[in-house]
């Protein structure tokens, strides 16, 4: 029998990615950001959940998509790292997706050298980008941000 693989699928424009649900904390509607001095050119801002500051990321730009400005029917995904907890802007979150490990093709399999994508998962529905969040920020970005966030406490 074929492990299942769990994912929360989101779209910015048109194409749809997906996360790991276990890197998923919640999604919530979009707020007002915070601008953050310092910060890394891939941070927006940050926003106060529940007491904790934390910093929102451009999907938008790191995925080369073309710029826009927050909207009140956005949603932030608050997802996990093994270094820190994040914010990912999204156009729409769509949900969670329930498949078997055979349905994800490594993305080495179709164009090689997209190391944030570890693969691209069949839905139902169509295709989803699975994005791997700890491959998001360079580490120069990484180290940015800790002292950005570190000067703003």
């Amino acid at each position: 029998m074929s492990e299942t693989v769990r994912l929360v699928v989101f779209r910015l424009d048109e194409q749809r990615y997906a996360l790991p649900l276990a890197a998923v904390e919640r999604i919530v509607r979009a707020v007002e950001v915070t601008f953050l001095p310092n910060a890394p050119s891939i941070v927006l801002g940050v926003i106060d959940v529940e007491g904790r500051v934390l910093p929102v990321l451009n999907v938008r730009r790191r995925f080369g998509l073309p710029e826009r400005e927050i909207r009140p029917d956005d949603h932030f995904l608050i997802a996990r790292t093994v270094w820190r907890v994040v914010v990912l802007m999204v156009d729409e979150a769509l949900g969670l997706a329930e498949t078997s490990k055979t349905a994800i093709i490594g993305a080495d399999e179709i164009v090689p050298g997209l190391e944030q994508f570890p693969g691209v998962v069949k839905l139902d529905d169509g295709l989803a980008l699975i994005h791997d969040l700890e491959r998001f920020l360079h580490l120069d970005e990484a180290s940015t941000l800790d002292e950005a966030m570190e000067r703003a406490e």
